[in-house]
This record gives structure tokens, C-alpha cells and sequence, in this order.
């Protein structure tokens, strides 16, 4: 299958920081999920694509042609950033029919394709509010309309599930996959693999502007697999509940948080240590309050892969 974007050797510095750093990738027809922790790259990568920035160093190619300078490649792109940017006292409705004048389209179209946009994100009756009253939820949905409006087959999606709620979510989901069905190209970004594990099992790994790792959801799961996973359990009695867990060969390590209360568990096996804390914690009497775990996001999964 022909890459619809291909990156070679792709570099971008700010100053002395470099952004992206000798990327070369090529992304199919489909969804493809970038994932990595804030600052790895993401936004600076989908910013080269769509030509806002010229790269320093490679090209980036849209269907065989380069993405910076090319007006004619820009139509056929739809982007979502991932900072709300907007002119706070225009409504939904003006802020959409306002960017669709840019692509010559005539009065009854604006207005069709704007109407069409805002109902496909449940923002119909909300069109004619002010951008500032909008809930982040309702400023997240207005950007998506914004791009779609006309009509893209290659969608640029920063961080699109952000501030949604999860019916919000999976309303955005069900709507990115019906692209796909549709034969179009969907590039989304995020920092949580759960939300990039809904959409697609193509994944692309990008950490300090470079790519760690490209596969689907098994190759993925398996080199996070392969990081202990960090536990934190608050509880009347941490020690009696380490105490308990002595000896056990699912814990790599054991260490106590700085508020006297939280015992903080590394383990390679996570599912075996649960179902024995349950059993424990109902042995010994001991009122467990929270539960948490760090690895529900990125940032370590990555810090282990960097530094094998």
C-alpha cells in the first residue's frame, strides 16, 4: 500500500532545542495512532505535516507531494490543534462558516457544510453561544468541526479526546472510526494508550522528538509489558500491608510514600498482585482508601524504553 504521508530523515530545532530529530516514517491509508508523553515530539511532527512549519533538516510528503508551500495539498487536510486557540467572542457557528470562506466556497455551501459539522458534534444548539461560555468539552467539539467542515480525507488530530467526558469520548471514537470506513487517513495524537488502543492498533512511538517503536497493539502491549509496574496503595497500615507482601516473587520493590499512609509497589505482574491485596487486605483488617497506579499514562512506560 502507498504511504498517504511519508517523513524522510525530518528534523526541527527551536533554537538549541531540537523538536524532532531525523524522522523517517510512512503512514497508510487508516488510522494511526502517535503516541508518546507531552514534549516528545507529537505536536511539532502534525505541525510539519500540515505546513505550518518548514522543516530544518528531511521533507514530509503528502500523496507524493511536500507538504510546505503547497496551498493545493492543504485542502484535502483537516487539522485539530491541540491548544485552544480562539477568538473567544465569535459564536461556534461564526468561528466555523468564518474558516470555511477561506476555501471560495459560495454563501449556501458555507452555511450547509458549517450546519452539517456542528450536528455531526452535537453542537446545534449551542452554534449561536459565544465561544467563551463553551465548557472545554463543548471547545474541544467545536475544533473537531472546524475540521471536518470541508470535507478532508487526511485528518490531523492533536490530542482530540482531551477534556471530553467518557460519552464524549466514545461519541468521537465511533466518529473518527466511521472516517476510516469512509477510506480516509486519520493521524491522532495522544499520550494515553487506552484512548489510542479504541481507535486503531497501528501505533507509532515517538519520545524527546524520535521514534521509539512502530506496530500494532500486541508489540506495543508486550514492550510495556516488559516494564514493572508501579502501585500505589494508601491504606490505615502500610507497613502491616508490606509486611504481608515479604517474600512474595510478583514484587520487584517495595518503598513507603512521604505522607506515612501509602505503600508504593513495583511489580512485573500486576493482575496476580490485585487478586493477592484483596485477599490480604480482608485477612488483616486493614482499610485500604486508594489505589493508583502512574503507568495509567505514558511517561514511565517511555523513561524504561529510553533508558534500556
Amino acid at each position: 500500500m502507498t504511504a498517504v504521508i511519508a517523513a524522510s530523515h525530518l528534523s526541527k530545532w527551536y533554537g538549541n532545542v531540537l523538536g524532532l530529530n531525523d524522522v523517517s516514517l510512512e503512514i497508510e491509508e487508516g488510522i494511526t495512532g502517535l503516541l508518546g508523553p507531552n514534549g516528545a515530539g507529537k505536536s511539532t511532527f502534525m505541525k510539519l505535516i500540515t505546513g505550518q512549519m518548514k522543516p530544518a533538516i528531511g521533507s514530509v510528503t503528502i500523496r507524493g507531494r511536500k507538504a510546505w508551500n503547497d496551498p493545493d495539498v492543504y485542502q484535502g487536510i483537516g487539522f485539530c490543534p491541540e491548544q485552544d486557540v480562539f477568538y473567544e467572542d465569535v459564536t461556534g457557528w461564526e468561528l466555523v462558516t468564518g474558516l470555511l470562506r477561506f476555501y471560495g466556497y459560495s454563501r449556501t455551501e458555507i452555511r450547509e457544510r458549517a450546519a452539517r459539522a456542528l450536528d455531526v458534534v452535537d453542537l446545534t444548539a449551542d452554534k449561536d453561544r459565544l465561544i467563551r461560555g463553551y465548557s472545554r468539552g463543548m471547545r474541544q467539539r467545536v475544533k473537531f468541526a472546524q475540521t471536518i467542515a470541508h470535507d478532508p480525507d487526511i485528518l490531523i488530530l492533536d490530542e482530540p479526546l482531551s477534556g471530553l467526558d467518557p460519552l464524549g469520548k466514545r461519541k468521537l471514537i465511533k466518529l473518527i472510526k466511521d472516517f476510516k470506513k469512509q477510506g480516509r487517513t486519520v493521524l491522532v495524537s495522544s499520550h494515553v494508550l487506552p484512548e489510542i488502543e479504541a481507535l486503531t492498533s497501528q501505533i507509532v512511538l515517538i519520545h524527546q522528538g524520535k521514534i521509539l517503536a512502530q506496530g500494532d497493539v500486541p508489540f506495543i502491549r508486550e514492550l510495556i509489558e516488559a516494564h514493572p509496574h508501579q502501585i500505589s496503595v494508601r491504606s490505615s497500615d502500610p507497613r502491616a500491608l508490606a509486611a504481608r507482601f515479604v517474600g512474595e516473587r510478583s514484587i520487584q520493590k517495595m518503598t513507603f510514600g512521604a505522607d506515612g499512609r501509602t505503600l508504593v509497589v513495583e511489580t512485573h505482574k500486576r493482575d496476580a498482585f490485585f487478586s493477592r491485596l484483596t485477599g490480604v487486605v480482608l485477612e488483616a483488617g486493614i482499610a485500604v482508601e486508594e489505589i493508583s497506579s502512574p503507568d495509567d499514562n505514558l511517561q514511565a512506560v517511555f523513561e524504561y524504553l529510553v533508558g534500556k
